[in-house]
């Protein structure tokens, strides 16, 4: 199948389907500043010893929680606050969530990338306000949609005059509670832009624990390779000093202790894909 043309510029140093691996990694939640230093400060570390580019990823609200009960984060002006701070003391791009359009702008001040969660892909407004900030955007595959279909998604952000938009890869929908990822999605998709494969959502499993979010985080290193193996651009995973603690999606992610392990993993099968000869199979 064809490949994207062109790459998407995360900032002047940073090119997502260009020659390096990036990727996107923080915590679920801005808990706090320290959190997200230390999450940070470590995967950074470790980005730099292995040749991989790193955008640091929180949330300054988890607006989708299942339950109205749940954590959703700091909030808006204290969220950016965090992510400022974090991003001026780190020297690292950063990307987090936008829910609303009117929130693009405001967000877009503070980071580089804006991420599209999946349940809004299709929101026009919302992806032609975050187009129109001139950032990066980051689009999730909704659990519901064809990989096919993604192609309108970014065709919106585009129409706006953005080239530089991406698509995040996450599973789809699977009966109740389960999400099944589908490794076809990330050629189609590759087709019209560069894809990131979302390790950790992938073995989310949504309201599994009634109310909550469970998830299967041993599955996360058999999908990591599968995905490197058919050939992704980037990499988005969460990781957390003590996912056990952590305020949202503890159960789906890495703990930080794991991560040098995780990523030499998925940077040696990222390596072996591009240097192994591919047939083209009509």
């Amino acid at each position: 199948m064809e490949k994207f043309k062109t790459g998407v510029r995360i900032n002047d140093r940073i090119e997502l389907g260009g020659d390096r691996l990036v990727l996107f990694a923080g915590p679920c939640a801005a808990e706090s500043y320290d959190l997200c230093m230390e999450t940070g400060t470590h995967v950074k570390a470790l980005c730099e010893k292995l040749g991989i580019d790193y955008v640091f990823k929180a949330s300054f609200d988890k607006a989708n929680r299942t339950s109205g009960n749940s954590y959703r984060g700091p909030s808006l002006d204290e969220g950016l606050e965090i992510l400022r701070r974090v991003r001026k003391d780190l020297g690292v791009p950063v990307v987090t969530d936008v829910h609303e359009s009117v929130q693009c702008a405001e967000v877009a001040s503070v980071v580089d990338v804006l991420q599209i969660p999946a349940f809004l892909c299709r929101q026009t407004d919302l992806l032609k306000a975050a187009a129109r900030t001139g950032k990066p955007v980051k689009i999730k595959k909704g659990q519901f949609m064809a990989p096919a279909d993604m192609k309108y998604a970014v065709d919106k952000v585009r129409g706006e005059g953005n080239q530089n938009v991406f698509l995040t890869e996450r599973g789809v929908s699977f009966g109740y509670n389960t999400l099944v990822v589908d490794m076809r999605s990330l050629p189609v998709m590759r087709q019209f832009t560069p894809v990131v494969f979302d390790v950790t959502h992938s073995v989310q499993q949504p309201g599994g624990l009634g109310g909550a979010s469970g998830g299967q985080r041993q599955f996360a290193p058999h999908l990591a390779r599968a995905a490197a193996a058919a050939g992704v651009d980037g990499f988005f995973i969460e990781t957390h000093p003590n996912p056990e603690k952590a305020l949202s999606d503890g159960p789906n992610m890495i703990p930080l202790k794991d991560m040098e392990d995780f990523l030499s993993m998925i940077k040696a099968f990222w390596d072996l894909e591009r240097r192994i000869k591919k047939p083209e199979i009509n």
